[in-house]
């Protein structure tokens, strides 16, 4: 017979265990099972041993596995290997045999006949299984706090939950779900910097996708009406508790609508995903309740930033009135800013963070909107909403810009912008434009934050609580 261990094996250990129950099942099929009632059904678990209790001729062992946790319970008399059972440490992974019984202290429980170690635990998690507090050790060893932290994994299965709710929903709107590049020849489709990297056998440099925003409108040129596109972006900045470097977004687009279509369309599928999920469209966060019920308020970012401030505020106002009301509000206004990105600097200061919410801010400045199309009522201004729910927005949705004249206008000044060493500006996209010159129907497109998402149905403030393996500083 082979070495298990020159096979690449862990001598003692099985290559697989047949596991017949989970903790979950067994709790719902034997709930009316009776204080200290046996049963003759032999079920066979695995999972982690998370307390281990000896007692004599008696031992107890909390397993908790995916689903849920239960109790073994092992005899001298009629557990096999007893003594090495009672010596398994915290943390090992176990699989065990035997009828499921309740004790007479009324813990539903598997009367250990055989049992397997399927891995030990060489490193300790966190103190006696009561939860790790450590923020480093929780966000660099999610596996850690997976298990010593039970409130981990119920956020990250939120998330899964809600992407899966997501699809279904979009899906049944007629939506279709389409993948694009990841790695782009131009970094457009956002106002970000974008992480470089080289393909050899091309010699070119490429960047990481900052949004696959055109891409997607490519596709909609192309005869698709309701595509979606669920997209992991990168952008080259900070880390903060509302940001990191890569991160999850919904965009989507459809042909014939504009961001009035799309606005109704936000609050119907995030209050739809909170009845789903939570159960109420009427959420805690931070300690303040959130109503997401439709309908929500639909205010333009000039009419905030007057409730916000006492005095009006638009993309006419003079612009050294509106320089000297940014620096008044702690930012050095740029001498390039014209007044469209003086009014953005002035919302962001004063208003965003005090809207509770959840409204839609409509009506941006077109100089800070280079992708979408102008408002029909003011040139000055452009389709554009953001959702903002608890002083942070969701996303972002345009009636998009479909000329290709003004948009390789609205492309330059970015450009101008970028060779005068604004790393975040975008360039000019000749693909896209090309495209756009084919033909792009009236079209309404819209980003949302996957994780800002769950974080507002998790009731979180820091967006690494919502990511498995959120970016972290090298370690030293």
């Amino acid at each position: 017979m082979a070495d298990p261990v020159a096979c690449g094996g862990v001598a003692g250990v099985p290559y697989s265990f047949e596991r017949s129950a989970t903790a979950a099942g067994l709790q719902a099929r034997y709930e009316a099972l009776g204080a200290g009632e046996e049963t003759a059904d032999e079920v066979a678990v695995a999972g982690r041993v998370m307390l281990v209790r000896p007692q004599g001729r008696l031992a107890f062992a909390t397993l908790r596995d995916s689903s849920g946790h239960i109790q073994l319970f092992a005899l001298e008399k009629t557990t096999e290997r007893f003594d090495a059972f009672s010596r398994l440490s915290l943390g090992d992974w176990v699989g065990a045999r035997g009828p499921v019984v309740r004790t007479r202290k009324g813990e539903l429980s598997v009367q250990v006949r055989s049992w397997e170690l399927l891995a030990e635990a060489r490193r300790g998690f966190g103190d006696k299984w009561k939860g790790v507090t450590d923020v480093e050790t929780r966000f660099r060893q999610r596996e850690v706090d997976l298990w010593a932290n039970e409130r981990t994994r119920q956020i990250l299965q939120l998330r899964s939950r809600l992407v899966s709710a997501l699809r279904r929903r979009l899906e049944a709107m007629g939506f279709v779900e389409v993948e694009t590049p990841v790695l782009h020849l131009v970094a457009g489709g956002a106002l970000a910097k974008p992480f470089v990297t080289h393909h050899n056998a091309l010699g070119t440099d490429l960047y990481l996708r900052i949004a696959p925003e055109l891409y997607l409108k490519r596709l909609v040129v192309g005869g698709f009406e309701k595509v979606f596109e669920i997209a992991r972006v990168f952008r080259n900045e900070g880390l903060s508790p509302r940001h990191n470097p890569e991160f999850t977004m919904l965009e989507l687009y459809q042909a014939y609508a504009d961001y009035r279509d799309l606005a109704v369309l936000v609050e119907e599928l995030v209050s739809g995903l909170a009845l789903e999920l939570c159960g109420t469209t009427t959420l805690p966060y931070q300690g303040r309740t959130v109503d997401l019920a439709p309908p929500w308020r639909r205010a333009t970012m000039a009419e905030l930033v007057h409730e916000a401030t006492g005095a009006p505020a638009d993309v006419h106002t003079d612009v050294d009135e509106l320089r000297r009301r940014v620096a008044a509000a702690g930012v050095e206004p740029d001498a390039a800013w014209g007044p469209g990105k003086l009014l953005l600097e002035l919302y962001e200061k004063t208003t965003e963070p005090g809207l509770w919410g959840p409204v839609f801010v409509m009506d941006y400045p077109a100089e800070v909107s280079p992708l979408a199309r102008r408002h029909r009522d003011d040139p000055d201004l452009v389709e554009r909403f953001e959702p903002v729910v608890a002083g942070r927005e969701l996303g972002n949705a345009f009636s998009e810009l479909v000329d290709p004249d003004d948009q390789r206008a609205r492309f330059e000044a970015p450009a101008r912008a970028r060779a005068a060493g604004d790393e975040e500006a975008m360039v000019v996209d000749e693909d896209y434009l090309r495209a756009l010159e084919y033909g792009l129907p009236p079209t309404g497109g819209l980003g949302i934050g996957i994780d800002r998402l769950v974080m507002l149905l998790a009731d979180v403030a820091n967006i690494r609580e919502v990511i498995a393996f959120p970016t972290m500083r090298p370690e030293r």
